[in-house]
């Protein structure tokens, strides 16, 4: 029996680092047998595309080169990675995948869905994630947050009405997926951030 492959999404600064680990024990505690890996990255050859990705360099990059080195990450990830742990029936717990893609090139950077669309296919074909969990919370109060972490990758600097198209792009998504889509208030306090997230795992776990 194939695993689930889930994902969590959302902008700076929502507690995704906090909410997987979260996750983590919801996961344990059902006793499923999972494993964690991100995007970009997840593994050693897409970690080095996301060190080219995240890295600030004098160059400007153009919002094309940036969609095809997501992709080209995420067609490794998913040859190494992914399909073979779902394949062994174990679940995938991911920290950002395609619906990113979206949000930041597609949203953020304008770039046209239909051609990332199309690159979806091509990379994914019909596999998408069965359950997606977006944290959402206003742009100013993850942008805060972030900044309080200190040093800002490449995306992380980019102005606020950038994170504004991000966090539009998701909602967006969220609204045209409602079946895969659970949108978790990540503003309320951490122990209500996890009951959400802990109530729409029960209701997954019970099929």
């Amino acid at each position: 029996m194939e695993g689930k492959f889930i994902t969590l999404e959302g902008g700076e600064g929502v507690g995704k680092s906090t909410n997987l680990e979260h996750l983590r024990n919801l996961l344990e505690q059902q006793g499923i047998d999972y494993i964690e890996t991100r995007e970009p990255g997840g593994t050693p050859l897409a970690e080095e595309l996301r060190a080219l990705l995240l890295a600030e360099r004098e160059e400007p990059v153009s919002s094309d080169c940036e969609l095809l080195l997501m992709f080209a990450a995420r067609a490794q990830h998913l040859s190494q990675t992914i399909l073979p742990a779902l394949a062994r029936g174990q679940w995938v717990l991911c920290d950002r995948f395609t619906d990113a893609t979206f949000a930041y090139q597609g949203g953020g950077r304008g770039l046209d869905w239909q051609r990332i669309e199309t690159l979806e296919q091509l990379v994914q074909g019909e596999l998408r994630p069965d359950l997606t969990l977006l944290l959402d919370v206003p742009v100013e109060v993850g942008m805060a947050r972030a900044r309080g972490r200190g040093e800002l990758d490449r995306f992380e600097q980019e102005q606020q009405s950038f994170f504004e198209k991000v966090r539009a792009a998701y909602l967006r998504r969220a609204e045209a997926e409602p079946g895969r889509f659970r949108v978790i208030d990540a503003g309320l306090s951490l122990d209500q951030v996890q009951q959400q997230i802990t109530d729409v795992m029960a209701e997954f776990f019970r099929g």
